[in-house]
């Protein structure tokens, strides 16, 4: 064998025997650096997914903003609007229109941080003022996966709507400047506190370690008990239209109506599912409650009013409507749609008995049924929401350990009603006490009321300076 040869084999007979060793040491660092691969695939495939699903929660929350948002304009300014006199039709639509501005400005500059900031249990924090720490990321300790900022203006919506509400129990005969001032006040000093408490982190009456957990899922206590409440306490100060009793006073044109009843109806399903606050299972659920509870109501309030008067009317069918929304509010994401259906019965027929029977024995003027409708459905609503509360539905009630129960007396809904009630009976005194302490100063400062020429003269006229049908006559 030659030398070349001989030194051919021996490489052979080396490399024979030490690649298996070369081979055991590499092992492991290709098998560290496939799996620090497959590591970082992963965080990449649940970055995308995270981002996919903000994306989706973000749309269906800007979405559900632009909905409530048609519900004051045009959805209540229309609906309100066509219920009075046409003497008043711009100065009443007008008064939905002025919360639009008004209470947007007051919340970007410190009640959205008293509403949702981190205060005491009645009142939130000044951390948010002026928006500061409220931008693209998310808080946990609201909506987890939507931007701060979409939370924010979600809510401003809710807190635009709620005292523009107040406003059909004194329509006719408040001046504007004086609704104005009342209601920015109002919407500092009633609604900030009691969203803090249902809603904000830490509240007397949170779902999630309140004192009383007090359910409210859309705001049946929030917005409808308090601006009903609220409604009821201004038509008792400010006293009865003159005239009324003497002279005829119908809508001057329920058409109108008729069209903002159905924009409340779309808008109310961004108001209950959009309180989902992401595009799940539990905004579908919130939405099916929602046409369950509005569609019979209508049919409950138009049966009644059929039985008692004769024939139903279209007034009365869109009110029963709007009474069911009311009344599914609080209890949207928390019940199933045949419990829905039983709310909304409910409500369609309680609220006609309030706005037919009960306010004509004592004689108020809630000139367009404030009180009737979301005082009283809001009530109704809140503690029916204890009644029919199921953690089918919603996880709420739960073991010791933490597991979620089912529905039931024997578990949880029995000691639910007592919450429920406690969070009413804040409501109703928060409203009621607030809103004669802002009356009085309203009252003191630059007066409530028009005149009396004003007030025969209507307040788009005397208010505005203008009418809302150029050529014809504004006396009715």
């Amino acid at each position: 064998m030659g030398k070349r040869n001989a030194r051919r084999l021996l490489v052979f007979l080396l490399l024979a025997t030490c690649a298996p060793g070369l081979w055991a040491l590499s092992a492991p660092a290709a098998a560290a650096g496939g799996q620090a691969a497959l590591l970082a695939r992963v965080a990449q495939l649940e970055q995308q997914a995270a981002s996919a699903r903000l994306a989706a929660d973000n749309s269906w929350m800007l979405t559900s903003t632009v909905l409530v948002l048609m519900m004051t304009g045009p959805g209540l300014a229309l609906f309100y609007g066509g219920l009075v006199r046409k003497k008043n039709v711009l100065g009443t639509m007008m008064q939905s229109f002025a919360m639009m501005a008004i209470v947007t400005v007051i919340w970007a500059l410190f009640s959205f941080s008293l509403a949702f900031g981190t205060g005491t249990s009645l009142l939130g924090g000044l951390q948010y003022v002026f928006l500061r720490g409220v931008g693209g990321g998310a808080n946990p300790a609201y909506a987890p996966t939507i931007p701060f900022e979409t939370f924010m203006v979600y809510q401003l919506m809710f807190a635009i709507i709620t005292p523009a509400l107040i406003s059909g129990a004194f329509a006719e005969r408040m001046k504007f400047s004086a609704m104005a001032l009342f209601l920015a006040l109002w919407s500092v000093v009633v609604y900030c506190p009691m969203a803090h408490m249902v809603w904000g982190a830490g509240g007397l009456l949170n779902a999630v370690g309140g004192v009383f957990p007090t359910l409210d899922f859309a705001g049946g206590t929030v917005v409808h008990l308090t601006s009903g409440v609220s409604a009821l306490v201004c038509a008792l100060y400010l006293g009865r239209r003159r005239g009324l009793g003497e002279e005829a006073m119908p809508p001057h044109s329920v058409v109108l109506s008729f069209i903002g009843a159905c924009m409340l109806w779309v808008g109310w399903f961004g108001f209950n599912a959009g309180s989902a606050l992401a595009a799940g299972t539990l905004a579908t659920s919130a939405f099916v409650a929602t046409q369950f509870g509005a569609a019979a109501a209508a049919l409950g309030w138009g049966a009644a009013e059929w039985l008692r008067a004769g024939k139903p009317s279209a007034l009365g069918a869109i009110s029963g409507a709007v009474a069911g929304l009311v009344a599914i509010t609080p209890a949207a994401g928390y019940v199933g749609p045949m419990a829905a259906l039983a709310i909304g019965a409910a409500a369609g027929v309680f609220c006609y008995f309030m706005v037919a029977v009960v306010k004509a024995k004592f004689g108020y003027d809630d000139s367009l049924d404030a009180f009737g409708v979301h005082g009283a459905g809001g009530m109704l609503g809140a503690v029916l929401t204890g009644v029919f509360a199921s953690s089918l539905v919603n996880p709420i009630f739960k073991d010791a350990q933490g597991r979620p129960l089912a529905a039931g007396w024997l578990e949880g809904n029995a000691h639910q009603m007592l919450n429920q009630l406690a969070g009413v009976g804040i409501a109703v005194a928060l409203a009621t006490v607030g809103t004669l302490a802002i009356l009085k100063f309203v009252d003191l400062t630059v007066g409530l009321r028009v005149s009396q020429e004003h007030e025969e003269q209507g307040l788009d006229l005397s208010q505005h300076g203008e009418e809302g049908y150029y050529g014809e006559s504004p006396a009715y």
